[in-house]
């Protein structure tokens, strides 16, 4: 999961989910680090005295490093990093998918500033890089072509991928996991929620890195793993119940991150060295973001099979059944983070609980905006309605959105693009947007036949953002009025006008008195 931190808006974006689709999202990018980072030394209060080094809590010093930091493989010809490609692909979303997918599972953690520098330098500990080992540079000779090359690295990238997932679910377990609850940080209630069932999840990706393992021959080349893949991969419903928690999970931990000591405590962690910079909430989310990956490896491994090869049978239906798993748990998914933020909706007024916000199963999209006024609003596009709100607080800490004005149901929308460079008359902008009488990234959203709802004109961070705004917000309107034209149609098959039933009395009359009349 990629982290940065900036002073723009986030905005999560989702797709309404389809059979068989795959989902890959922002969250899913692998992480950006810096190549050249600075030695951090901290100064501790026994430093003059202790030459040794920085003072480490406790259940640090016995935990092992993984070897190095996380990066792309070296820039070889034979690596993955010229054979995958980037796919575009909406994520799981919010968690994975959402205008973030959305919740977006971004992460606003970020690396932190430098301590400063004492007089004497020491040998410092700043994360180290993980292995860039690519297949070719585990065997000494072969005779394969190229095109078996690439198909022997792509399997290798499977298996060191689960085995650098197990070390991270493992260093979670060793590190955050049982200490947090030793040290009193987190009740088991709250430690439950926050962490689901990772822990199941580690014997569950041994059990597919051992049987990779054993497909390895004597030369270390693997000839057929689809039968492996199909036995396993169903083993990955299991996320289901792990993804959909996620949203709940990042909420209660950036809540408990506003408590002194559940602060300290991840900052520590993530400064030593074994963290590589990251926080807790990226290892939390490396499962969902490997789950998206398979579907990406077995179509590399399948663009690389010979079609003599005996994979070349079982990879598509291999590649069709992760395809359905991942599509189910991003629906799922996505479901529990519409049902999330269906409950940290806060309504001023009974007259704003539209049906339609609660009959609704899914988010389009969410994020940030701006009004004409200059506002920020955080505004919720649920498959039935749009909903303007305003961030704030509950009295446990916990976040909540005060509804803004009236929500408006999708099907009644009328969607109006803004030119950029428009001139702000009759006060409909009032220059608030940029300061001047231009307005950019706008659009206008209002409603047919309702009084109480009056035109908003919003503003998104940049012209991307305003169109991925549009183009879902079409899409909402089209499907919600399709949906209410099908409802109308279902009601009136059940329920027929009355008049209707005297026209076919009076026509099966007359069918019969004519009748009567041919056989006279």
């Amino acid at each position: 999961m990629e982290v940065e931190e900036s002073g723009e808006p986030k905005t999560s974006w989702s797709s309404v989910p389809e059979k068989g689709q795959v989902l890959c999202d922002h969250a899913g990018k692998k992480r950006k680090q810096d190549s050249t980072p600075e030695p951090v030394i901290r100064i501790t209060e026994d430093e003059e005295e202790d030459e040794e080094g920085e003072t480490m809590p406790e259940h640090m010093k016995d935990s092992e490093e993984p070897s190095n930091k996380r990066v792309k493989p070296v820039a070889k010809s034979n690596s993955l990093t010229g054979v995958i490609t980037p796919v575009k692909t909406p994520a799981l979303k919010r968690i994975g998918q959402s205008i973030s997918r959305s919740i977006s599972f971004r992460t606003e953690a970020r690396p932190l500033p430098p301590a400063p520098l004492r007089s004497r330098t020491k040998a410092s500990s700043f994360p180290r890089r993980r292995n860039s080992q690519c297949w070719s540079d585990t065997v000494e000779s072969h005779d394969l072509t190229a095109k078996e090359i690439k198909r022997q690295e792509v399997i290798y990238e499977l298996t060191q991928g689960e085995r650098q997932l197990i070390d991270d679910l493992m260093l979670v377990r060793k590190v955050y996991y049982e200490p947090m609850l030793k040290l009193d940080i987190l009740t088991e209630s709250e430690r439950g929620q926050i962490f689901g069932t990772l822990d199941s999840l580690i014997p569950l990706h041994e059990d597919l890195l051992s049987r990779l393992e054993r497909l390895r021959g004597s030369e270390k080349t693997v000839g057929e793993v689809g039968p492996t893949l199909m036995n396993w991969f169903p083993c990955l419903e299991a996320y289901v119940t792990y993804c959909c928690n996620q949203v709940w999970a990042k909420a209660l931990l950036d809540q408990k991150k506003n408590e002194k000591r559940v602060e300290r405590f991840l900052r520590l962690c993530q400064e030593s060295s074994f963290s590589r910079k990251l926080d807790l909430w990226n290892f939390l989310d490396l499962p969902r973001s490997r789950l998206v990956k398979y579907p990406l490896l077995l179509k590399e491994i399948q663009k690389c099979t010979p079609p003599e090869h005996p994979d070349e049978d079982t990879l598509p239906d291999a590649l069709e059944l992760i395809q359905s798993i991942v599509g189910e748990v991003n629906k799922k998914t996505g479901e529990a983070e519409c049902q999330f933020y269906r409950r940290a909706l806060s309504y001023l007024d009974e007259s704003q609980r539209l049906p339609e916000i609660q009959q609704s199963r899914f988010l389009y999209c969410h994020g940030e905006l701006k009004n004409n006024k200059g506002q920020r609003l955080h505004v919720f596009l649920f498959e039935l309605a749009l909903v303007l709100s305003r961030p704030g607080e509950d009295k446990d800490g916990g976040q909540v959105f005060n509804v803004y004005r009236q929500p408006l149901p999708n099907a009644l929308i009328n969607l109006e693009e803004i030119p950029d460079g428009e001139a702000a008359g009759g006060g409909s902008f009032r220059g608030a947007f940029t300061g001047n009488d231009k307005v950019k990234n706008c659009f206008r959203v209002s409603s047919r036949g309702r009084s109480k709802a009056h035109p908003y004109c919003l503003q998104a961070n940049d012209s991307f953002s305003k169109q991925q705004w549009i183009s879902c917000l079409r899409q909402a309107i089209v499907q919600s009025r399709d949906r209410t034209a099908h409802t109308s149609q279902s009601q009136l098959s059940l329920h027929p006008d009355p008049a209707l039933y005297h026209i076919a009395e009076l026509s099966l009359s007359s069918d019969t008195e004519m009748a009567d009349h041919t056989s006279r």
